[in-house]
């Protein structure tokens, strides 16, 4: 990203970090080491640079927006009784937090619902959500894999 695009982007994250909510992602591990909010804080500036990099028009700040939350669970699913399922159940339960949470808009209410295309059949409505979905299997494979190899691959 260029420094231009570096700015309008964290312009866009930072207030969600600073946010006290948003900072309990820090509590649980999502793949490997790394924890929500290291996932999806990579998974949003990964959505940001390939927007950026293919010149993709998109509303960045909701995208960036919805990729933060994308994952706004808020427990263990290591050790919850959903177990396997939580890959199926966890964007309605992130999607119900961020709605209680934060004020939405319609694009990063599909981005949090839709993230798991295909896995869950829910159809991405939006470009934004669509890069979304790319980028976070693409910073997932990488959390899964670097735990095997002890070292971050995907952070942002």
């Amino acid at each position: 990203m260029t420094k231009e695009q570096l700015r309008e982007y964290e312009s866009y994250l930072n207030p969600l970090l600073e946010d006290k909510k948003v900072q309990q992602m820090t509590k649980y591990i999502q793949h490997g080491n790394t924890t929500c909010l290291e996932h999806c804080q990579a998974v949003a500036r990964r959505s940001a640079e390939i927007a950026y990099k293919y010149n993709i028009q998109v509303d960045m700040k909701s995208m960036v927006r919805g990729a933060l939350l994308h994952d706004y669970f808020l427990y263990d699913w290591h050790h919850q009784k959903l177990g396997n399922l939580h890959g199926f159940y966890h964007p309605g339960i992130a999607l119900r937090n961020a709605m209680r949470d934060f004020e939405l808009n319609e694009i990063e209410r599909d981005v949090i619902r839709k993230h798991m295309f295909p896995l869950t059949l829910y159809l991405p409505k939006y470009k934004e959500t669509v890069l979304v979905c790319l980028a976070d299997k693409d910073c997932t494979i990488r959390e899964f894999f670097a735990s095997f190899f002890k070292k971050a691959v995907c952070k942002a």
